[in-house]
């Protein structure tokens, strides 16, 4: 197996998973910022990978099953860490319906692969958008304190919830577009 540019990316960016973990509960005074500062970076990561392997062609059969599995790593375990450092209601609530999406379409995705119809199920611009709103709203939930005059914490629960909402509509259109297979007994 060659390792292209962008699963190398992506494998930057499973391995930063831990080292945010870690970073999160060091407890020093800047942890916050070095922990939104690396959540950021694999975020950006992802953006690059994607350009990279789009730009120059750098598509690999690894890297296409790998990147979803590192965006579900670092969003599952950023969401985890939010809702034990913010165990309320509505974030554990918004919380379980992203995580939960997320499984849910992964096993879909993977169902429609063995029945020969994965391309039905593909990313949208709805899940882009769904995407950067998401990691917009758990960086600013990561970093937690008031931003020059900003309530940082208190936007990235609204954004949290925009996102859980994006998060349901993309789901449906995923599907929606996989009923009529589903409906068949695939």
């Amino acid at each position: 197996m060659k390792l292209t540019i962008p699963t190398m990316l992506t494998i930057f960016r499973i391995v930063l998973v831990p080292v945010f973990v870690a970073v999160f509960y060091w407890g020093a005074r800047w942890s916050n910022v070095i922990a939104t500062a690396i959540f950021v970076l694999g975020a950006l990561t992802d953006i690059a990978d994607g350009w990279v392997a789009r730009r120059w062609g750098m598509y690999s059969a690894f890297g296409a099953f790998l990147d979803p599995v590192a965006d579900k790593l670092s969003v599952t375990i950023a969401l985890f860490l939010v809702v034990q450092w913010h165990h309320t209601v509505p974030i554990a609530l918004l919380a379980a319906v992203i995580v939960g999406r997320e499984i849910t379409i992964s096993a879909l995705r993977e169902w429609m692969a063995q029945i020969g119809a994965h391309g039905l199920v593909k990313v949208a611009g709805l899940g882009k958008l769904k995407t950067i709103v998401q990691m917009t709203a758990i960086s600013c939930l990561v970093f937690r304190e008031p931003l020059l005059g900003l309530p940082v914490f208190l936007i990235g629960e609204w954004l949290l919830g925009v996102a859980a909402a994006l998060t349901l509509w993309s789901g449906a259109d995923y599907l929606r577009a996989a009923w009529p297979e589903m409906r068949r007994g695939g």
